[in-house]
């Protein structure tokens, strides 16, 4: 079994296979893991699949330990924060292709650093707030 460490590589990696061969990444997420952000009513037996297409989601951002992107519900644009551990499977949903993770162990305690990096208005603290180093435009 490969480290957690190796899982951001592998779900980058299998994103862009995806994309290269023209199919449509979906991931499967756990919606019970501290930090997830998902809309409600979506979720099936406390897993959702979402689907991470370019022509899916806006601005998608897989780095430092988040899949963070826009997307649209039921024609209502939201934001989308994903933790990279509570990722249980990532594949091409043409041909059911891809890799499937263990399944992640819901920790009683929200790990520190919950919040996605740069995302303002996600969670309780923003970025200044937090104390953690942010970029924004200032026009």
């Amino acid at each position: 079994m490969l480290p957690e460490s190796a899982k951001p590589y592998l779900l980058n990696g299998i994103y862009q296979w995806c994309i290269d061969q023209g199919l449509t990444p979906y991931i499967l997420v756990v919606v019970a893991y501290p930090g997830v952000s998902v809309p409600s009513g979506y979720a099936k037996d406390g897993r959702m699949i979402l689907d991470i297409s370019p022509r899916a989601c806006h601005n998608l951002s897989m780095a430092d330990g988040w899949i963070c992107f826009n997307a649209r519900f039921g024609g209502v644009a939201r934001n989308v924060d994903v933790p990279m551990a509570a990722v249980a499977a990532i594949y091409a949903a043409e041909t059911q292709e891809g890799m499937g993770f263990a399944e992640p162990e819901i920790p009683e305690a929200p790990p520190p650093g919950t919040d996605p990096v740069g995302r303002e208005g996600s969670g309780p603290e923003t970025p200044e707030k937090s104390g953690k180093p942010s970029l924004r435009v200032v026009k």
